[in-house]
């Protein structure tokens, strides 16, 4: 056994050497992502736990969210992973390495339509794999929403081929038969999965972190077949904003912001009567003319809420739409017609 001999003159914070533990946490859209991790931050005891949040959109409505939740929070540069793997990703890994407050955990919340491969193999295929330690990869799947059309997919389909442990969350909204249903298709794509059942993303830690369940052997294999070809293919796209598997899935993101309140009533009108079927997911922080409060709204499939809370900024309106083939036009348009 090796002995580590530390250099006490140095007043640098000493990266810790065995290895920060990583817990990946990835997901179709809508799935459940963020209230995971939400969970995992309230619930942390005294564990120090970094986020890294990458949201998939102009506006990092996320961000907003989770700061005031934890202070431990280190935000990326906004915009879609699969672009910034080779630059912010690493950046930031190293910037909640060198803090000098202790940091125990580090969780990464990857976009809703990103191949979990890239920023695996980004852990096994640079310096980091000697300073950190992924620990699992986390699928969360609605058990609610998914079907046989997700593997129309690749990012939905690599999602769960990577999963170390899928959280079949939501749950509660379906019958057992669905839910059946789900799990034969999991298990068709992925031999052995280890799948526990959540509603809200309620799951005991112990469960999920500290578990070392990713098969390290395996990825540093694939990276060294593969690293390359990513390499290649990602040099030649780096002026795109979003990367091309989101591009061939048919995916595009919408981002509408104003500083002029909605009208509650037609906002309503444009949720209920006018919006594209073809929008999976949406959230944004929402004004209105009528009420003193911001309101947080989420929309995911056919279900939408809206929960408020004093505003913290001068009021304004952020939305962001993700889903295939949208009319940037179009819905600027109708959300237009929603403002007084």
């Amino acid at each position: 056994m090796n002995t580590i001999t530390l250099d006490t003159t140095n007043t640098i914070p000493e990266i810790p050497k065995q290895g920060m533990p990583i817990t990946i946490i990835t997901g179709f859209l809508g799935s459940g992502k963020t209230t995971l991790l939400n969970q995992i931050l309230q619930n942390k005891q005294d564990l120090k736990v970094a986020v890294l949040v990458n949201e998939f959109g102009d506006i990092n409505i996320d961000s907003q969210l989770l700061i005031s939740v934890d202070q431990d929070m280190v935000e990326l540069s906004n915009g879609c992973i699969c672009c910034t793997i080779n630059d912010g990703l690493v950046d930031a890994v190293y910037r909640v390495l060198e803090r000098e407050e202790r940091i125990d955990y580090l969780v990464i919340e990857t976009t809703g339509v990103a191949d979990p491969l890239p920023i695996i193999l980004t852990f096994f295929g640079t310096e980091l794999r000697d300073l950190t330690n992924i620990d699992s990869i986390l699928t969360v799947v609605d058990a609610e929403a998914f079907n046989e059309e997700h593997f129309q997919s690749e990012a939905a389909l690599k999602q769960i081929t990577y999963g170390d442990i899928i959280l079949l969350n939501k749950t509660d909204l379906v019958t057992a038969e669905k839910l059946q249903e789900v799990e034969n298709f999991i298990h068709d794509i992925k031999h052995g999965a280890r799948i526990l059942h959540t509603q809200y993303g309620e799951v005991a830690l112990p469960l999920i972190l500290d578990v070392g369940l990713t098969p390290k052997d395996q990825y540093i294999v694939i990276d060294d077949e593969d690293h390359h070809k990513h390499e290649h293919h990602h040099a030649h796209e780096h002026h795109h904003h979003h990367s091309k598997h989101l591009e061939n899935d048919g995916f595009v993101s919408i981002s509408f912001q104003t500083d002029r309140p909605f009208d509650v009533h037609r906002f309503e009108n444009f949720l209920t009567e006018e919006m594209p079927e073809n929008i999976f997911r949406a959230k944004g922080i929402l004004w209105f003319s009528d009420s003193d409060l911001r309101h947080i709204f989420q929309l995911s499939g056919p279900r939408y809420n809206l929960k408020a809370d004093e505003w913290y900024n001068p009021p304004k309106n952020q939305l962001v739409f993700i889903g295939r083939n949208l009319d940037a036009n179009e819905i600027h348009t109708k959300l237009n017609k929603c403002l007084l």
